[in-house]
């Protein structure tokens, strides 16, 4: 049950990154609510960059709430400094509810995270694995439609989420009581290799999808082969050398004790994505 203030119901909760994989969806929950919302990107009605700090006030202008996605990651050296600017900048409009969405296992994350932790903000962190969607929204898609997944992972396991239920999760914290000063840690149901999924993914659409394991320099190599920006690859790099390292390889139970349920199962986003037709025939 919503459990916003009132005279709050009327503010909109201002939605950062609300094209991107998981902010579109809070976004489409809280319209579903009746809950107004204020998309922040550089293409939205009112612009936002995290680049030009010029952009922050505006969007933070009668706020109830923020959800907070920083691009191109936490993991980034600036990450910490603009989280910092940003959420001094909110309290000062009085804007006290923040919603972070964190990165596991990222130690420029736990960086981001502490400066919320240290200032007065009503602050909640969502500190998420790796997401189902990679593989339909991000580029792996080229891979799957070309029957090779090529990544520089072996039998590391990872608790991949659902966005859906990351949604859902933070819709939740965004609206009810009951979670200032929280931490959940978000995976799914299960550990997986990289193996797994594409396994799992080559099951359900009945086409061969091999896997193969890089070095980190054939990834590296392939990713420059393909035009990928000097500041992405060494995002990339960064993510795949330090984070895919085990570290993560453990469950985590931040969608039961916000939704009471158990988390959507890998299998299950491949039965309903395949559908969609965006892995090909």
């Amino acid at each position: 049950m919503l459990q916003r203030q009132t005279d709050e119901k009327q503010k909109p909760i201002l939605v950062l990154g609300g094209n991107g994989k998981t902010g579109k969806r809070v976004a489409e929950r809280l319209l579903s609510m009746g809950i107004p919302v204020r998309i922040g990107s550089r293409h939205s009605e009112q612009p936002f960059s995290w680049e030009d700090k010029s952009t922050w006030q505006k969007v933070l202008e009668g706020i109830a709430a923020v959800y907070i996605v920083y691009s191109p990651d936490l993991a980034v050296p600036s990450a910490a400094e603009d989280i910092s600017k940003f959420t001094k900048l909110a309290l000062q409009n009085n804007v006290k509810r923040l919603v972070l969405l964190s990165g596991r296992g990222e130690e420029g994350a736990v960086k981001s995270e502490n400066e919320l932790k240290n200032s007065d903000a009503h602050w909640t962190i969502l500190r998420s694995s790796w997401f189902n969607q990679n593989f339909s929204e991000a580029f792996l898609i080229d891979q799957i439609r070309e029957g090779v997944i090529a990544l520089p992972v072996g039998k590391v396991t990872e608790p991949f989420i659902d966005v859906d239920d990351l949604a859902e999760v933070a819709v939740k914290v965004l609206t009810e009581d009951g979670h200032i000063g929280k931490l959940y840690e978000l995976t799914g149901p299960r550990l997986m290799t990289f193996q797994e999924a594409t396994n799992d993914i080559s099951a359900v659409i009945q086409r061969n999808i091999s896997y193969i394991k890089l070095t980190h320099q054939q990834f590296e190599k392939a990713l420059c082969e393909a035009g990928t920006p000097a500041h992405t690859i060494e995002l990339l790099m960064e993510l795949f050398t330090s984070v895919l390292d085990g570290r993560n390889s453990f469950l985590g139970d931040g969608v039961q004790q916000v939704l009471g349920r158990e988390p959507r199962d890998f299998k299950e986003y491949v039965q309903k994505t395949v559908k969609t037709g965006v892995w090909g025939e």
